[in-house]
């Protein structure tokens, strides 16, 4: 019958997120609806985690984690400890009794991780570290067999089996084993044999066939002499050929006049590749190739080694060789060149034919398989010892990778930073902590309008040691209004190294209902400002102009000696006649206008104790569209897209509110009572709010001498009361009946 895990989850970002609290949570991860992870694969680079761990994970290593290497890693990791919750600790120790020794997996790691400690001198130790499992040289150092099919020459107990393994070191090359040291295996062994007993073979024929080795011992020598000096020889007889064919070439084939007068100018050696290049004699029609006078000096010492290593031998000496003799010398060479082609077991030949067939004889093979055989025996044992460093490691890590895989835990609790947050970037009076390593800068030019997010890409040095790195930051606080390419900050990495920061893009978004309050302000104030110096910089221009042109006059007047003439006023411009027609509107506009004015005048006026309000809704009018737009987009502000930029495959919609932006980017504050107002050097400013309460006071005691305000207050404080007692008052008294006369 299933069990059915009963889950938890709590809501963080506007989406639920599995509580993972137990290790019977985590052995019961492959019940949990993938459709309810957070994320369901992520990349072993890039992220601020143990790269060996997330290699481990990533069992099929193309570069990704995904969901089911994720749950195979917990499930391995619970079977091999007695209580899953120990994974929970996040701990680099250990303890030995911790580990299942009843599972199948358990009990070699247990093994191995008493051998490790053992060989590291810590025989009673009781828990082991990450660090214990790292030094596999000093782990392998006491052993000479480790199960890595690998023996070093130590591993033998005779010399003769020591003597033949740093042969095979010598021909093929050293493997190295698990100790450090350099050793062989059973294909270098097999690879060595085959090729000694191909070496061996080659012999045999040149052995059993005189024709091959002309000269016994010395045709190895002879033959070198023959090959260095070949094509030359050949050179000379076929020179000889055309001389006899045509008298006429027997200049040209010497060699003319003009080239030894080059020579000639030069500083001369036998050596010399001009030299070199000459034929090795006089050429002339039939003549034999001289072996002592008449030479070419360039050659003189090889044509001496061929008299004595070829034609003394071969031909009995001669004072000089013709073609015939030539001819029969190269027939002597011909089956030893053969055999030469054919060569096989080269990689031995260093060792000598005696060396040799003295280990092919000998039980040199047998020996050292049988090391071999006896070093696998112990593969099973030790290779569970690369299962202890994973269990370590696992133990560690893995409680972290799945809260940062599963959920968003770390992300969203702000207890720490999550594994995608590579540090935190200063810039702007602001500390921006959702930064992350751009790795993909393609994918991030896709996917970064999507997030809805204020982003800023970064590129971070490091000039003391060359590094160099690219970063985005979220800005989810503050303004915008400093924020632009160029600019320099200071981005801390999550090992608290600084790099320099430099923004290079953009990606604008709304940062806060705040700055969209405002915004229609300050691009007012800004518009204003910049068609106020559009019209400074014009009148600039013309009254440059205008002096540059009186400077000249002057300056002609001053050459001349005649004073300047002034320049004729312009014409009157011609008059013009209006149109009525244009006039009219022109007045009935105006008169819109001013009834509009005063509309609004009144109306404000007529809201009494309620004119700040009227205030206030005028504001929301300008800025109410600004602020609407931004609680929009603020509500769509996801982290999705910029870690799916990075390669992750997010599942949920990880949004980030107002609130939890407010905590990703934090904005300069003074400590409390740290703030000193005198500032010695600050602009003296004009009371520019005295002058507005004085235009308000003036404008309300004119609105009041006018009785504007009389219906709105008492009759005792209006102005026709106050201004006017007499004629209110009787303007105030009834109509009474004449009294009779």
């Amino acid at each position: 019958m299933n069990h059915h895990h009963s889950w938890k989850f709590f809501r963080a970002g506007g989406f639920d997120q599995v509580k993972l609290d137990s290790g019977a949570d985590l052995m019961a991860l492959d019940q949990l609806d993938q459709k309810l992870w957070v994320a369901l694969a992520c990349p072993t680079t890039g992220l601020e985690f143990d790269s060996r761990t997330l290699a481990l994970v990533d069992t099929d290593k193309d570069g990704r984690i995904r969901a089911p290497e994720l749950i195979t890693a917990v499930k391995w990791a619970g079977s091999c400890l007695k209580d899953p919750n120990d994974l929970l600790k996040g701990s680099g120790e250990l303890a030995l009794a911790a580990i299942n020794e009843n599972s199948t997996d358990g009990k070699p790691i247990l093994a191995s991780a008493r051998h490790i400690l053992n060989s590291l001198g810590k025989k009673d130790a009781t828990v082991i570290g990450l660090e214990d499992t790292l030094d596999t040289v000093k782990i392998f150092a006491q052993t000479n067999f480790n199960g890595d099919g690998i023996v070093p020459p130590e591993s033998a107990s005779d010399d003769a089996t020591k003597l033949a393994i740093n042969d095979i070191i010598a021909c093929l090359g050293p493997e190295t084993d698990r100790s450090g040291k350099p050793g062989v295996s059973l294909a270098k062994v097999d690879q060595f044999f085959t090729d000694a007993q191909a070496y061996s073979d080659w012999w045999k024929k040149a052995e059993s066939d005189s024709a091959i080795l002309p000269l016994d011992g010395r045709t190895a020598d002879a033959a070198a002499t023959f090959r260095a000096v070949k094509a030359k020889v050949d050179d000379y007889f076929i020179r000889c050929r055309l001389a006899a064919f045509d008298p006429r070439a027997i200049n040209a084939l010497n060699r003319e006049e003009k080239e030894y007068i080059v020579l000639g100018a030069k500083d001369l050696s036998p050596a010399a590749a001009e030299i070199a290049s000459l034929p090795l004699a006089q050429v002339a029609p039939g003549k034999p190739l001289p072996l002592t006078e008449g030479l070419n000096p360039a050659w003189a010492g090889l044509i001496a080694k061929v008299q004595s290593e070829l034609v003394q031998p071969i031909l009995n000496g001669k004072g000089a060789l013709t073609e015939a003799d030539w001819s029969a010398i190269s027939a002597k060479f011909a089956a030893y060149e053969t055999w030469l082609a054919a060569k096989a077991g080269a990689t031995v030949e260093k060792l000598g034919l005696p060396r040799v067939r003295e280990l092919l004889s000998g039980k040199a093979r047998e020996n050292i398989t049988a090391l071999v055989a006896k070093d696998k025996a112990l593969e099973t044992e030790f290779n569970a010892i690369a299962a202890v460093e994973r269990l370590v490691r696992f133990h560690r890590d893995l409680f972290k990778l799945v809260n940062n895989f599963v959920s968003f835990r770390d992300f969203y609790s702000r207890k720490d930073k999550a594994i995608f947050q590579a540090g935190t970037l200063f810039l702007d009076q602001r500390s921006c902590e959702l930064c992350l390593s751009v790795t993909e800068p393609g994918r991030h030019a896709i996917m970064a309008s999507l997030a809805g997010t204020y982003l800023a890409y970064c590129d971070c040095a490091r000039k003391g040691s060359g590094e160099a790195m690219q970063i985005v930051a979220a800005f989810t606080d503050g303004d915008s209004d400093n924020l632009m390419v160029g600019r320099n900050g200071i981005f801390y990495d999550r090992k608290g190294r600084d790099w320099d920061a430099s923004i290079t893009k953009l990606v604008d978004n709304p940062i806060s209902i705040r700055q969209a309050f405002w915004a229609p302000y300050k691009k007012a104030a800004r518009m204003i400002q910049e068609q106020v110096a559009k019209r400074a910089a014009s009148a600039d221009e013309a009254a440059a102009a205008r002096l540059a042109q009186a400077a000249a006059k002057l300056e002609q007047a001053a050459t001349t000696g005649q004073p300047a003439t002034p320049a004729p006023p312009p014409p009157p411009p011609d008059p013009k006649k209006v149109d009525p027609g244009m006039i009219a509107a022109l007045s009935v506009g105006a008169a819109g206008l001013g009834a509009t004015v005063g509309a609004i005048l009144t109306g404000f006026m007529n809201l009494k104790w309620m004119m700040p309000l009227g205030v206030i809704a005028i504001m929301l009018i300008i800025s109410g569209p600004s602020m609407l737009l931004a609680w929009l987009k603020l509500r769509r502000r996801n982290l999705g897209p910029l870690l799916d930029a990075n390669g992750w495959a997010v599942n949920a919609k990880a949004k980030v509110n107002v609130p939890f932006g407010k905590s990703l980017t934090r904005v300069a504050a003074l400590p409390p009572g740290a703030r000193n107002l005198v500032d010695p050097f600050a602009e003296k400013k004009r009371p520019w709010r005295l002058y507005l309460t004085l235009l308000l006071l003036l404008v309300l005691a004119l609105g009041w001498l006018l009785g504007k305000f009389d219906s709105f207050l008492p009759d005792k404080i209006t102005s026709a009361q106050v201004l006017h007692p007499r004629s209110s008052a009787t303007n105030s008294v009834p109509n009474t009946p004449e009294k009779p006369k």
